[in-house]
């Protein structure tokens, strides 16, 4: 079966590793019928925005895409673009899994977990006040007003929102991805101790949801101490599910358990749309260079065609990439043991030995 999907090549590094994993999907058996719809900020000269509607107009009529890397300007200007669409298209849970491929550098020897992260709301639904203006003034006074603490003058203000239905709808989708692809066990994070009645909310729901799978193990653990248990000991966790601000830098941290994000793979699903992106940034530096890592891309690929269905693709796919980061030859620099091994190749020559593999 030929499936449509929308192509997103990005800023930066992103064409080029769009390119070298549009090859290996192509290689891979898999019949895609690639659209490509241009957004960032290299397109806002010719679309005056770095998201065109086009672009979402193509997702919805594709209902899958995936996509290079996209640059977030930093305190001022368009906010992220990445954020904008999960919104926009209601892509409200992110899936990142972080699984450690023999080859790649770690100080650790089996890890294999899954992060869950709500994409809709938290501190990332952009509710903000800048300061000095009449809107943060009002804001302040409120809160004052029904909290009775005082504000810091010169203040600027994000709110928190933390629904019961975002709460719901992510922890039954962790549950379910738990169910449906064979794990043990679903740990909720959040720092309830402190902030009992957003994070409390997300805690009261995981554990009632939790009560609908008997068969899944449940536990929940406040953030920093997660991010200490994972450091010491992640081999005894599994699935992981957060709001949204924890979600983002718990999966750069496992990402890290796993050799960093160069190969650290990601999806954003809605009910009815899915978008497929590398965890990393589109490194700017390294553009036009052919010197950057192409599998978090390429693995990111590999979980759109499980979700679509191409199994088989997917799993040669992947199997290929395993194989060539294992005989650790045909990598690029910064899967080497040494970064300065003259021996490494750029991003298309990895792609290369990738197909080779899956010619076989």
């Amino acid at each position: 079966m030929k499936h449509n999907v929308t192509l997103i090549p990005g800023d930066g590094i992103g064409p080029e590793i769009s390119s070298a994993m549009k090859r290996c999907v192509d290689a891979s058996g898999a019949e895609i019928n690639w659209e490509v719809a241009e957004a960032g900020t290299d397109v806002i000269e010719k679309y005056k925005t770095p998201l065109p509607n086009s672009v979402l107009n193509s997702i919805k009529k594709n209902k899958i895409a995936i996509k290079g890397p996209i640059v977030t300007p930093l305190g001022t200007g368009f906010r992220s673009v990445n954020v904008k669409m999960r919104q926009t298209l209601d892509l409200f849970a992110c899936v990142r899994p972080c699984k450690l491929y023999k080859g790649v550098r770690s100080n650790y020897d089996n890890v294999d977990l899954v992060i869950v992260r709500e994409n809709t709301e938290d501190l990332y639904a952009g509710i903000e006040f800048e300061k000095g203006t009449q809107a943060v003034q009002e804001v302040i006074s409120l809160v004052e007003k029904n909290s009775g603490v005082k504000i810091q003058k010169g203040s600027a203000l994000s709110i928190k929102p933390i629904s019961e239905s975002a709460s719901r709808r992510i922890v039954e989708f962790a549950f379910t991805y738990a169910k449906e692809n064979n794990r043990k066990k679903v740990t909720a994070i959040h720092k309830a101790n402190i902030m009992k009645h957003t994070d409390g909310l997300f805690l009261e729901v995981a554990r009632a949801v939790s009560k609908k799978f008997p068969d899944i193990e449940f536990e929940d653990r406040i953030v920093d101490n997660m991010c200490m248990q994972l450091v010491q000991k992640p081999t005894l966790y599994d699935v992981l599910v957060l709001p949204n601000l924890y979600g983002d830098i718990i999966s750069d941290l496992c990402a890290g358990l796993v050799g960093g994000l160069g190969v650290a793979p990601g999806a954003n699903i809605g009910k009815d749309i899915a978008l497929f992106e590398p965890t990393h940034g589109s490194a700017p530096k390294y553009k036009g260079k052919n010197k950057v890592n192409p599998v978090a891309i390429i693995l990111s690929a590999v979980l759109m065609l499980k979700h679509l269905g191409e199994k088989e693709p997917a799993e040669r796919l992947e199997n290929a990439v395993a194989e060539v980061i294992k005989e650790g030859k045909s990598v690029t620099y910064d899967l080497k043991k040494d970064r300065n091994d003259p021996s490494a190749v750029g991003t298309q020559e990895m792609a290369d030995a990738i197909i080779e593999k899956l010619k076989r």
